[in-house]
């Protein structure tokens, strides 16, 4: 019985792995938009939605980002730049944030303008926090993080608006 028991834990286990990664066949996304104050993010191919989602921000979502630990979510076009199958956030597509024109800000300021800027999944931890809640970031449910990280490849643009 103790075996049966094992096996199952086992096959069930295996099975929650493979359901994290999707493939997807469509048309591709070649553009993603992000509308701050709607709280919402489009996945585009050229100028037609092919998903929407409700998303989460940093913990002081207004304003454009210009140092760590502000809190904000930047503004701005750039681009899907790395991927960590790995995340403490489920799945994450990093956002190239900072460019040249946010270090350069920064600097002049004495500041760092920080980094890290991801769209990802919530953590079991942050499961009851509110909408707002990471360090910068675009944070969306788990089941919809597996679908953007089959969907969007590096190097696709994204115009983060206000």
């Amino acid at each position: 019985m103790l075996r049966v028991i094992l096996i199952l834990a086992t096959v069930f286990s295996l099975a929650g792995c493979a359901s994290k990664f999707r493939s997807y066949d469509e048309p591709a996304v070649t553009w993603v938009v992000v509308n701050k104050g709607a709280r919402k993010m489009y996945l585009m191919h050229e100028d037609q939605v092919l998903r929407s989602y409700d998303i989460g921000l940093g913990f002081a979502p207004e304003g454009h980002k210009q140092f760590e630990g502000d809190g904000k979510t930047p503004e701005g076009t750039y681009v899907i730049n790395r991927r960590n199958p790995n995340s403490e956030f489920h799945l994450s597509l990093g956002i190239s944030y900072p460019n040249g024109r946010d270090r350069a800000y920064a600097q002049a300021r004495g500041r760092s303008p920080g980094g890290d800027i991801f769209i990802h999944g919530r953590p079991w931890k942050n499961r009851k926090g509110g909408r707002d809640w990471t360090a910068g970031c675009i944070a969306v449910p788990n089941r919809h993080i597996e679908e953007i990280y089959a969907m969007v490849r590096n190097g696709t643009p994204v115009t983060i608006n206000p």
